[in-house]
């Protein structure tokens, strides 16, 4: 991922961060990710951490028009994604998804949510909206992949403790967390995980 892309995403996120509000913490743990495919106009999430301790975890995201962040699950986690602005779409899956050209294509069956506290049933791999102001939770095993429905989205997570490099699995084999930076212009942020 070039730094240029993550001088880029960072500003546009700030941006609308405190264009709709959203008032940071001071020294935020940014997170920016194109998970690793080179492709953060396709695959690329912003993230910044607003809590993270033993118990549990907070985080505020950032995505626009185009951008997904892949099907995956959590083994211990449990979350609930929360659309702060905008519009979010969301597909679930109660097992692995298939991945290739037919990746997103429905499953049979369905898969258990709530979404704004209450039980929902949802059709197995086909994508559902959710509104600023509502909720999914997600609990431990439930393939999830989003993005936004609007032209900028921002997401909250609450969540039990985070452990993104141990408790993040994707359908997607050639994924990975924290990709590799090419450094095409200074930082203007730096990243949580990089040294």
């Amino acid at each position: 991922m070039k730094r240029s892309t993550i001088n880029r995403a960072f500003r546009e996120a700030k941006a609308c961060f405190l264009g709709h509000g959203w008032v940071l913490p001071p020294d935020p743990q940014w997170d920016i990710v194109d998970f690793g495919l080179g492709d953060f106009e396709a695959k690329g999430l912003v993230l910044v951490n607003l809590a993270a301790e033993p118990e549990y975890c907070e985080k505020l995201m950032y995505a626009r028009r185009g951008q997904t962040t892949p099907a995956h699950t959590h083994a211990r986690k449990k979350e609930d994604i929360i659309c702060r602005f905008g519009r979010l779409e969301l597909l679930l899956w109660p097992s692995r998804p298939p991945t290739g050209p037919a990746g997103n294509s429905s499953q049979a069956g369905t898969v258990a949510a709530r979404v704004d506290g209450k039980p929902r049933t949802l059709p197995a791999g086909l994508p559902f909206a959710i509104d600023a102001g509502s909720r999914i939770t997600l609990v431990p095993g439930i393939w999830h992949e989003f993005r936004p429905a609007s032209e900028e989205c921002i997401i909250g997570e609450v969540s039990t403790a985070n452990d993104d490099a141990n408790d993040n699995f994707f359908a997607d084999g050639d994924i990975s967390r924290f990709p590799s930076i090419v450094e095409d212009e200074p930082a203007q942020v730096r990243l949580l995980w990089e040294p």
